[in-house]
């Protein structure tokens, strides 16, 4: 064979390769409404960009004629590429080929993009669509998913992993995402699942769809397990390629920073009327985030799930930061099992990745109830607390009304070592409300006014609004740095950040921590 003829075996190859299970496959998917591997990767990468690995790795097994079903590629794209200039490693499951379900060289060739990164120090996106394990491979293929597993857990903290699910994900295919940073979900077409509708009736007696039982929104809002939803596949695709640019390309760099049109000292005079004078009267916090951040822009993340604190990145002076905010729209911004958990997981992965913390706070205290006593809330709680205890990076904390109690020690408190915290003059720092406490400290002299009782009441709770319901007494022991005014926060939280720069603080040498989880 010549020269030539070989380079034209090699096209013929590529274009072989290229097509995955055939056209008729690649029709069948698009009737889904759904993009082949091959797509999305182009979708999500610069033009042009993309460098394929392994496009002629074909599976090994001889299995109930396995041996006669063979394609090129074996039901995953893998490879590298770049988005806006940055290097990134990429598998998109190709469910055009035996339903993309996992092979030992499927899991191969995972695996290999997977040590590139690490080698490398890039992040990892996966684009999820197989019908699970190819049960024709047996304990192969069980052998080959927790091969990728074990990547996914020493790549934690040390590279970004996405994970994008735009298909099926069952079985032991979810342990995959779960171990991953970031989970988007694409509504109608995705789900997530241990155990699928027929074994959950014949195990349970339950009657449920998939979409009931693991579809995007369940895990958007009962959950937790998707950080993400898109309306459809652009959309979702986009959306990683957004989150991609708040964050590092590994744990030793900082994320990069953006120009920044918007004036360091731009001031609101919003936010100087945006708390109510009634104490129990609900404010947006999404409005206080918006006027701080550069360009009013925002990505959150859950913004399904546990609704009451609100976490997600934006920029400061072009700098990544990770916001987390108390929402006292939302059951009055306390805490719980579901908020603590939230805040918890995002605040560690800014403590893993070098993005500054700026947290709001507003909080009135745990919810309570038996509900969430059984739940555990004393260890979930704990999390956050432990989170914000363990963070390196950066730490600004403003208190922007109440702060009681354990819930204010837990939102990054400068025993916390919050390294800049800041409050309103409606910051309200103490142990319980107004209400409460007088209850507590002036039951007896209620008590022995008799008839004046309600008037003794309330001028007792006026003296104790008066020593309290003011940030003056925390700043009087140095607990907060300064008393700002609300206008001038993002000035203050700016400079503050551009302060800490340099900030340098190392835990306790340990083969690892032991976070209540």
């Amino acid at each position: 064979m010549s020269q030539l003829e070989k380079i034209k075996e090699l096209v013929e190859l590529r274009a072989k390769a290229r097509l995955g299970g055939g056209a008729k496959r690649i029709e069948a998917q698009h009737a889904k409404g759904k993009y082949t591997a091959r797509e999305r990767v182009a979708i999500l990468l610069d033009e042009g960009s993309f460098e394929e690995f392994d496009m002629f790795v074909e599976h090994r097994c001889t299995n109930f004629g396995m041996e006669k079903t063979k394609f090129l590629g074996d039901g995953v794209v893998t490879g590298s590429g770049t988005i806006n200039g940055r290097l990134v490693y990429v598998f998109a499951q190709d469910f055009t080929v035996i339903g993309g379900s996992l092979s030992e060289t499927l899991a191969m060739k995972i695996c290999k993009v997977m040590d590139m990164a690490m080698k490398v120090g890039a992040p990892v996106i996966g684009l999820n669509d197989s019908g699970g394990a190819r049960i024709q491979e047996g304990v192969n293929a069980l052998a080959g998913y927790a091969e990728i597993f074990q990547r996914n857990i020493l790549a934690s903290g040390v590279i970004p992993q996405i994970s994008g699910i735009f298909g099926p994900c069952a079985g032991g295919a979810v342990y995959s995402p779960a171990l991953t940073d970031f989970t988007l979900m694409v509504e109608g077409i995705s789900y997530m699942f241990l155990t699928g509708p027929k074994v959950v009736k014949t195990v349970t007696g339950e009657d449920v769809t998939q979409e009931d039982l693991g579809g995007a929104s369940v895990h958007a809002s009962k959950s937790g397990v998707a950080h993400f939803t898109a309306a459809n596949e652009d959309e979702g695709l986009e959306m990683i390629k957004k989150l991609f640019g708040y964050l590092p390309s590994n744990n030793r760099e900082e994320a990069p920073r953006v120009e920044c049109n918007d004036p360091v000292a731009r001031m609101d005079d919003r936010l100087n009327e945006i708390i109510p004078d009634n104490p129990n009267k609900a404010y947006n916090m999404f409005e206080v985030i918006g006027m701080v951040v550069d360009n009013g822009e925002f990505l959150e993340v859950h913004s399904a799930y546990a609704k009451n604190i609100i976490v997600g990145f934006a920029r400061m002076n072009g700098q990544s930061v990770g916001i987390v905010a108390n929402q006292p729209m939302y059951m009055a911004g306390v805490l719980d099992i579901n908020a603590s958990r939230k805040a918890a997981r995002f605040v560690r992965f800014c403590d893993a990745f070098n993005i500054p913390l700026v947290t709001l706070v507003d909080v009135p205290g745990f919810l309570p109830g038996t509900g969430q006593e059984y739940g555990g809330v004393i260890t979930h709680g704990a999390k956050l607390l432990y989170a914000y205890g363990e963070a390196t990076v950066p730490k600004v904390t403003v208190t922007l009304r109440k702060s009681y109690g354990g819930s204010h020690i837990v939102m990054s408190c400068k025993q916390l070592r919050g390294d800049l915290n800041y409050a309103w003059p409606t910051a309200e720092i103490a142990v319980m409300g107004a209400e409460g406490a007088a209850e507590v400290l002036y039951a007896k002299e209620v008590k022995e006014a008799g008839d004046k009782a309600a008037e003794v009441k309330a001028e007792k709770l006026a003296e104790y609004n008066k020593q309290f319901s003011n940030p003056y007494n925390a700043a009087r022991y140095g607990y907060i740095e300064d008393v700002i005014e609300p206008r001038n926060t993002r000035f203050r939280v700016i400079r503050g950040l551009e302060q800490l720069r340099t900030k340098q603080q190392v835990n306790p040498a340990k083969k690892h921590d032991n976070l209540p989880l």
